[in-house]
């Protein structure tokens, strides 16, 4: 895939949008550069795409600024998009998935539950974008012959992105879409206010995507990859490598910062696991279901206001969904699982932190400001705790 780079300046604000992996995101600390003390070994890139064959692109619109005119912006937006299989896009993947708590939406899912398989991209925006964004992946599937079916069934999930941008003037069109799938690559991942995560915030917060690998052992060497949109909890629960770093945040600044009082939290999370070893779907139902535990450590709770949704795959068995009236597959038993439940659980929680190490502070719709996690504050208070890390 190729990457693309582009910026549009005009007159009234700053209009902007970024697609691709390379660039500015790389250049940016992440939570282990900080000296966060982290559990397991990440892979090269610490990121999703350490699973070989997966490749990731976005496309971020920043547009305006000032009131809210729908239609008009301010825009903070995008979309992001994940490949299971680059190189064969029509080669459907073994995949499972779960909701921790449902007020929120992943299309699709229905199909996995019944045919245990992902057959395409999985892409995440925000909420009110998910049908357009799902039309054009069906569109792109159907130019290219890359749908497995006559029909299409897409996944594409969101997260609410309303305090920011001007989410009811649905920004995000087709070509988008297109932009995010043509710069999908391997290797590092741009994470923080790009793609779908743009406008997000979580656990009191400037936030977005972020993504972490673990290489483990089980039957053999395997990779697990995790990439986030999170967009949950509040100031006082954020949890860094098991310190209470909101409690102690917002014990100085809650005021400034305007935390919402308890019970009217809204906003979700998105995770996507992906692995190279060899599960079947129940397997993937039951890693899925892990990424649950990641969230936890972070300090979410899954409230009424959150929808909380992870899919998991595996790039093993291609072929698997051949029309042949048998196929040959690998599996993992499941005497040799837990190695991947636990990796699956560290890896989601680094790219929950690492989204919020890599935000930065927003302005977006009537002046509402979301503030960035402070990095030396962040440290200051893991020193404290002795849980800070020296270089």
């Amino acid at each position: 895939m190729t990457k693309k780079l582009l910026a549009l300046v005009i007159f009234s604000g700053l209009a902007l949008t970024l697609s691709g992996n390379s660039g500015l995101a790389q250049s940016k600390p992440r939570a282990r550069d900080l000296g966060v003390p982290f559990q397991g070994t990440p892979g090269p890139f610490n990121a999703i795409t350490d699973v070989r064959g997966v490749h990731v692109g976005h496309a971020t619109l920043i547009r305006g600024e000032g009131a809210l005119q729908v239609g008009q912006g301010p825009v903070r937006t995008g979309v992001r998009v994940i490949l299971p299989r680059a190189k064969n896009p029509a080669d459907p993947a073994f995949a499972g998935w779960f909701a921790l708590n449902g007020n929120g939406e992943m299309t699709g899912t229905t199909w996995i539950e019944e045919s245990g398989f992902l057959e395409g991209p999985i892409s995440i925006t925000n909420t009110h974008s998910v049908g357009t964004v799902r039309d054009a992946i069906i569109a792109w599937q159907v130019e290219r012959g890359a749908a497995f079916q006559p029909w299409s069934l897409p996944v594409v999930a969101e997260t609410y992105d309303g305090s920011l941008n001007d989410i009811n003037g649905f920004h995000v069109k087709a070509e988008h879409v297109l932009e995010a799938i043509e710069s999908a690559s391997s290797g590092p991942v741009a994470e923080g206010n790009v793609g779908g995560g743009t406008g997000m915030r979580c656990l009191g917060f400037k936030c977005g995507v972020g993504t972490s690998s673990r290489v483990t052992q089980a039957a053999s060497v395997y990779t697990v990859g995790v990439l986030v949109q999170a967009n949950f909890g509040g100031g006082r629960q954020l949890t860094v490598a098991g310190v209470p770093v909101g409690r102690e945040i917002f014990g100085d600044r809650r005021a400034r910062l305007a935390e919402p009082p308890s019970g009217s939290e809204r906003g979700s999370i998105i995770i996507v696991v992906a692995t190279d070893a060899p599960l079947l779907p129940h397997q993937l139902k039951r890693i899925a279901r892990r990424a649950s535990l990641g969230v936890a450590r972070t300090g979410g709770t899954a409230s009424n206001g959150s929808g909380d949704i992870f899919v998991a795959f595996s790039t093993a068995n291609t072929g698997a969904a051949s029309a042949q009236p048998t196929a040959n597959i690998t599996l993992l038993s499941n005497s040799q699982i837990s190695t991947l439940f636990e990796a699956t659980v560290e890896a989601t929680e680094e790219a929950i932190i690492n989204a919020l190490v890599a935000a930065e502070t927003m302005v977006g719709r009537d002046g509402n400001r979301s503030e960035a996690l402070s990095h030396d504050q962040l440290q200051e208070i893991l020193q404290r705790y002795n849980r800070l890390e020296s270089g």
